[in-house]
């Protein structure tokens, strides 16, 4: 992993107050924000009269919640207090690690993107590269089942944003998430994965090479409290990072009623972009992505669809290899061109008739697809596209 710069310095009483605050009862992100842009910290906020937290909990909390959670500020509970130690004493003990962090909503390395959105968390658990959350970002969303297409779609795209300088924000699930994350490491824009659980825990267990992948070469962020398992309700509410840390969502396979299509809500929420991969209307896979274009999302066939918002005059790989490749075709190329016709064929196929090793088919096919000279269809077939 590069070296990180030294996380920045917590103190346990700064931290003490922000975790309790985070843990009162009846007091959650949207409250708590409120709170704090009226009183600016939460040691304010602890000694702040009754009836200023009353006027300021009406604007945010139900009226009947109001009180109750006014009585939790004013006066916690023994069991809030302790929880509070507990967290404080093994976040301390993990920030100190190397390479990790644990930031406040008023920390300077907070990201700013995320401070200015809607209910943004009050404490961010890090490891890796933190110099990546500042970077500009696309978060990549969809199926957990998703198909060998929609996998392959994922992985190249955030292969080739990443090599272009684009992070690739995503969460860690199986399936489409996964896929982002293998391309996001594959480039310079690297990856960060945002979990649904405590940092120190390893979630999917199917995901743990990846996950240890990324803290090494990208960065992993949670919200959560160390040791907080893999709670149901945490994952939708995770969303709101995944599209707050970047600057657009693609959707790149989800079916209707999918929980990527949360991160869109969240996305328009906060004034992002959203962008979709459409896809067979016979597919299930495809009717969320489908359905998100006829509402407005921006259709994506190519990386340029996406670089440009991302990366105002970015010019993509695709770009570059076209011109590159149109000025001279390397021999190896213009052989599977040539074997390739007009009529779509398999790499193996390919490769035998080039007379080419199919690893340097494999690569071969790559540069002409970013190109623009072929597309890959399912199944791993290949065609070429009228120029």
């Amino acid at each position: 992993m590069s070296a990180a710069p030294d996380a920045p310095a917590l103190g346990g009483a700064e931290l003490a107050a922000w975790l309790r605050l985070s843990e009162t009862p009846g007091v959650g992100p949207t409250a708590a924000g409120a709170l704090l842009a009226a009183l600016n910290d939460p040691p304010s906020i602890f000694r702040a009269e009754p009836d200023t937290l009353s006027r300021l909990l009406g604007e945010a909390l139900p009226p009947a919640r109001v009180a109750e959670a006014v009585q939790a500020l004013r006066h916690p509970g023994a069991a809030v207090l302790d929880e509070a130690a507990r967290q404080t004493d093994a976040a301390l003990a993990w920030h100190v690690q190397p390479g990790n962090a644990v930031l406040t909503l008023h920390s300077p390395g907070y990201p700013p993107q995320l401070r200015e959105i809607p209910n943004p968390p009050l404490l961010l658990y890090i490891k890796g590269r933190r110099e990546l959350l500042a970077r500009p970002a696309l978060a990549m969303v969809g199926s957990r089942n998703a198909s060998m297409q929609g996998m392959a779609n994922a992985e190249h795209f955030a292969a080739a944003l990443s090599r272009q300088g684009v992070t690739i924000v995503s969460g860690l699930a199986l399936g489409i998430d996964a896929a982002a994350h293998r391309g996001g490491l594959a480039g310079g824009g690297s990856t960060v994965a945002v979990i649904g659980t405590g940092i120190d825990r390893s979630y999917p267990a199917r995901n743990h090479e990846l996950a240890l992948r990324i803290a090494d070469q990208g960065c992993i962020v949670s919200e959560y409290p160390l040791g907080t398992r893999p709670l149901s309700a945490n994952f939708p509410r995770r969303n709101r990072v995944i599209s707050g840390l970047a600057r657009g969502v693609l959707v790149v396979e989800a079916a209707v009623g999918s929980g990527s299509l949360i991160t869109t809500r969240y996305a328009l929420a906060q004034g992002r972009d959203v962008f979709a991969i459409p896809g067979s209307i016979h597919s299930s896979l495809s009717k969320g992505c489908n359905d998100l274009i006829k509402q407005g999302a921006r259709l994506v066939e190519t990386v340029d669809d996406v670089l440009g918002e991302v990366l105002p005059g970015a010019r993509s790989e695709r770009a570059g290899a076209r011109a590159a490749v149109t000025l001279q075709l390397k021999e190896e190329l213009e052989a599977l061109l040539l074997a390739l016709g007009h009529d779509p064929a398999g790499a193996e196929a390919l490769a035998l008739r080039a007379g080419l090793a199919p690893a340097a088919a494999q690569g071969h096919l790559l540069a002409l697809e970013l190109a623009g000279l072929v597309e890959r269809l399912p199944g791993g077939i290949f065609q070429r596209i009228k120029t």
